[in-house]
């Protein structure tokens, strides 16, 4: 039976020492409860770090053993491994140049480096003891982003998900890291990657394509022969359990004791760990900011503070503390009065019993990180607003931003504007509150992170059934046997070759992609079978394609369609005209003056706007811009507009490459036909060419075509597969 391996760099229980014996600990947080219910569909194993280091082999063995029995396995890190992974790469150079700290914060290490590649590998020893090809793994966050890949070598067909809890960087931030190629291979060994948010998705995917010989199409990436997907999934907590915690008894009395001790006053509640990237400094200058320029708010309103112990031996983390005791000391020495505090500063953490009353009893809710992945405590306190009242005010960084936009949403780095929403919220009428508060609280209730697993988990199967859906389509090796077989006992056969893409790799330089000699003894053995009728039918010039093959006993169809070289002479098509050139020319030519890199190239029935040299995003906004512009010219012209790889051609809108391509030949006259192309041009082939042809998209599964190869390398192997017996 197929079973769930979750895996994380911590296990949801934690296993301390008492004397001789150790004890499990369960850890709180929204991954330890959502990702129970993976279990709900069968058998479920956790791998990650029992929270302490085990040196001896005999206490190893006793841990193992009882943590088993709760479907618990660990991986086992020694101190160094422990301060070199975990204290040293993964938060030291991961977390600051991910949450955007790394002029400050980030530490280059090789030995930290070394460490991390070790810990990874050393997770995937212990997953390969367990995991079966059936299985279904699930790696989660920063500290394991090698850990797919290496799954995927020992188990290459498995189905693996991964997740990053944290932001993931603009391409700016991560080209600083030295091992940034290593880091995105590692992550695209996952069938499907999990971001927070679109942005999170939209980096990551800029990251992949800029440093990484990958293609992307949309959300997918191409490596090798395999595509990962990246999607967002904003991840939800237990909302069901913190609905019902203000209604046990021990939450009840911990609301009439918050009452009694705060009185009448008013509640602005903030909740963080201690760390940099959550603005604990900023949020207090903006109390500050409010008390100075609002006195009224002075005895009134209290800033219930809790901030959550964190990396204390850690220096940077030394320092924000005492940054943090500074400003609270000085805020309440100059504004304290007998009966009043403003800041209630509480350094430990709570039960989740306390941590309910303090939801329930705020008025006001802060959350205003500089960067956060998602940021949990926005919806534990939605979900415990039962009384629907309550305002949130939450920091636009904050992955939760994109979905309860309903909050009063701040640049946390602006401080005034901070501060003019504290004084909206405690102002916001109680009509307004509920308005908002029911609308956050249906979201954060409807994505729950029940919903959240349900939908990854849904999400992974339908990229490996769309995975093997491209295998069926690939030419595989019984395929090619079955073409080559059918092509070998055939005695009349027609075969269309696009050229750029399809027999030769794209170039920034259109120029420098001429025909090799490889090709050239291909393209001549391949016409040289009197059974073989060869037609290169391609977007490029007819003098190009003169010169280039002109002396060949080919077919030629150039400018996908405009020209055809028939028995040795050329003919345009009938009726054409160029006289719209002129009109769309300079429209083309300024979008060239804005956009460095791109350039236009003029053939004798259609213009192309070139952008393979221009930078990546620049190019295709400035296409997007193209295309907009060009639809209100092209009304009434006969034109069409065709978007290309890295390419927009404009063209009479009666030629296309599958008309030309049926002029080539009547009905049955031919006992095999082959077509191969890579791009949108090629489809029109595909779609009037008979349902029995052999049709092969280049580069893509997504055609019309019947079967797909990855790239020009391949077309040649299949086409020396057909004509190699001729040569026995």
């Amino acid at each position: 039976m197929s079973k769930t391996i979750i895996v994380s760099n911590r296990l949801p229980l934690t296993v301390t020492r008492e004397g001789e014996e150790f004890s499990l600990k369960p850890s709180g947080g929204g991954l330890a409860t959502g990702l129970g219910s993976v279990s709900n569909d069968g058998e479920m194993l956790w791998i990650g770090w029992p929270g302490l280091a085990v040196e001896t082999s005999d206490e190893q063995e006793r841990i193992t053993k009882k943590l088993f029995e709760t479907k618990l396995v660990p991986v086992f890190l020694n101190n160094e491994q422990i301060s070199e992974y975990y204290e040293g790469f993964s938060n030291d150079v991961l977390w600051p140049i991910f949450h955007y700290y790394a002029s400050t914060h980030a530490n280059y290490k090789q030995s930290n480096w070394e460490f991390y590649k070790e810990v990874n590998l050393a997770f995937c020893e212990i997953i390969a003891k367990h995991a079966e090809p059936d299985d279904t793994i699930w790696v989660h966050d920063y500290q394991l982003l090698l850990l797919p890949e290496l799954i995927r070598a020992i188990h290459p067909n498995i189905s693996i998900g991964f997740f990053l809890h944290i932001p993931f960087p603009s391409i700016e931030l991560f080209r600083l890291l030295p091992w940034r190629n290593e880091l995105l291979s590692g992550m695209l060994g996952a069938d499907l990657l999990g971001f927070h948010t679109f942005n999170d998705v939209r980096h990551f995917l800029d990251s992949a394509t800029q440093f990484l010989p990958v293609t992307s199409s949309a959300n997918m990436i191409t490596i090798d022969e395999r595509i990962s997907v990246a999607e967002s999934f904003p991840m939800g907590i237990d909302s069901d359990k913190y609905n019902s915690l203000p209604q046990e008894a021990t939450v009840k009395e911990n609301i009439k004791s918050l009452n009694i001790i705060n009185k009448n006053k008013r509640i602005v509640l903030s909740i963080d760990r201690l760390d940099y990237s959550k603005g604990i400094p900023q949020r207090l200058h903006a109390f500050e900011r409010l008390l100075e320029s609002h006195p009224e708010y002075i005895g009134n309103v209290i800033l219930h503070m809790v901030v959550v112990p964190s990396r204390d031996n850690v220096p940077q983390y030394k320092e924000l503390k005492k940054l943090v005791d500074r400003k609270v000391g000085e805020l309440n020495a100059k504004y304290r009065t007998i009966e009043w505090n403003p800041v209630n500063y509480f350094y430990r953490s709570f039960p989740i019993e306390e941590l309910s009353a303090m939801y329930f009893h705020a008025d006001i809710c802060m959350v205003t990180p500089m960067r956060d992945g998602m940021n949990l405590v926005s919806k534990e306190y939605v979900a415990s607003r039962t009384n629907e009242t309550g305002v949130l005010i939450l920091s636009e960084m904050a992955g939760a931003s994109k979905e309860l936009v309903d909050a009063i949403i701040v640049n946390p780095s602006n401080v005034e504007s901070v501060t003019d929403a504290i004084h909206v919220a405690l102002n916001m009428p109680l009509v307004e509150q509920q308005r908002r508060m029911r609308l956050m609280r249906k979201v954060v209730f409807k994505f729950s992170v029940k919903h959240w697993v349900r939908i990854f988990m849904e999400r992974l199967k339908e990229v490996k059934e769309l995975q093997n859906s491209m295998q069926t389509r690939k030419l595989d090796s019984s395929t090619l046997e079955s073409i080559k077989k059918t092509y070998t006992e055939t005695s009349k056969r027609i075969i269309f070759l696009d050229y750029d893409g399809t027999l030769v790799n794209f170039s920034g330089d259109i120029n420098s992609v001429s025909p090799d000699p490889d090709l050239y003894d291909l393209l001549a053995t391949l016409s040289a079978d009197p059974k073989n009728f060869v037609v290169i039918i391609s977007g490029r010039g007819h003098q190009t394609l003169e010169e280039w093959f002109g002396h060949m006993e080919m077919n030629l169809i150039a400018e996908h369609g405009a020209w055809q070289k028939k028995k040795g002479v050329w003919e345009s098509h009938r009726g054409m005209s160029d006289h719209w050139k002129k009109d769309i020319y300079p429209v083309l030519e300024r979008f060239v003056d804005r956009t460095p890199g791109a350039f236009v190239e003029e053939k004798d029935y259609s213009l192309v706007w070139h952008y393979r040299k221009v930078e990546k995003g620049l190019g295709e906004l400035r296409t997007a811009e193209l295309m907009d512009n060009l639809k209100y010219m092209i009304n009434d012209r006969g034109l069409q507009v065709l978007s290309g790889n890295k390419v927009v051609e404009i063209k009479n809108i009666e030629i296309n490459k599958g008309k030309a391509a049926m002029e080539q030949f009547h009905k049955n006259e031919y006992d095999f036909i082959m077509a191969l192309g890579d791009d949108h041009t090629d489809e029109d082939i595909f779609k009037a060419l008979p349902e029995s042809s052999v049709t092969i998209k280049v580069g893509s599964n997504i055609s019309a075509a019947r079967f797909f190869l990855t790239d020009p390398s391949k077309v040649r192997n299949l086409l020396r597969m057909l004509v190699k017996p001729l040569n026995n």
